[in-house]
């Protein structure tokens, strides 16, 4: 009863992978999981090495990057609340996990889960649609690298970011406002840009009226009809 409890107040209850099961099967699965939190930096599992866990993010951001041949670092994904972390099944992680800022996560040893997935058709096939919906996001982001502008680029990844995020309004239908996820240089590796463009591009959606940019983090999205014609 407890760990129905515990469920029924998680954030993203109803858009997590587990929103399949019901009290009762939330209780076997709650005996194996864990919150863990991390702070801006932390890394949840290293490319490469054994895959021990699996997760649900409650609350923040990672990114999954891969190390290309040369060292550099090459950001291949973002995940927001209610996206499932790791990948049953595979004995060796395919991406270094590292929290965007202070994250939480309920963390699931990966064979136990394995067996919980076998257990509950539901839930394995609700991991089926959303690997397929992850997959077609990568075909997406492949075509934005390969044929939009730089202008394009960023606005595409605004746009997601907005609907991704937990902003706030100050009325219901008001521009929303949040603290972007990414730096600059993080936005530039996701998109294949420098810096400097990326920079060049915020100032120039702003001057146009699409947002407004506070500090280094803040931003509103002043017009959401502009930064969708960009």
């Amino acid at each position: 009863m407890m760990a129905a409890q515990t469920c029924s107040e998680c954030a993203v209850r109803d858009r997590a992978l587990c929103a399949s099961l019901d009290d009762d099967e939330l209780g076997a699965l709650n005996t194996l999981g864990q919150k863990r939190k991390l702070a801006r930096g932390q890394t949840l599992q290293w490319a490469g090495e054994e895959s021990l866990v699996c997760a649900n993010l409650l609350s923040g951001v990672l990114k999954l990057s891969a190390t290309t041949p040369d060292g550099r670092e090459q950001v291949v994904g973002l995940l927001y609340p209610a996206d499932f972390v790791g990948r049953p099944w595979a004995e060796l992680a395919d991406f270094t996990v590292t929290a965007l800022g202070d994250a939480e996560l309920c963390v699931f040893p990966r064979q136990p889960f394995e067996r919980v997935l076998e257990d509950h058709a539901r839930m394995e096939r609700l991991l089926l649609q959303r690997t397929l919906a992850a997959l077609d996001e990568a075909r997406a982001r492949m075509l934005t690298l390969a044929r939009m502008s730089a202008r394009e680029k960023l606005a595409g990844l605004l746009i997601d970011l907005a609907d991704r995020a937990q902003g706030c309004r100050a009325t219901a239908f008001g521009p929303v406002t949040f603290d972007l996820p990414l730096t600059r240089g993080e936005m530039a590796e996701v998109l294949g840009l420098t810096i400097e463009t990326v920079s060049r591009q915020l100032t120039r959606l702003k001057a146009e009226g699409a947002i407004n940019l506070m500090g280094a983090r803040g931003i509103t999205i002043r017009d959401r009809a502009k930064l969708e014609a960009a």
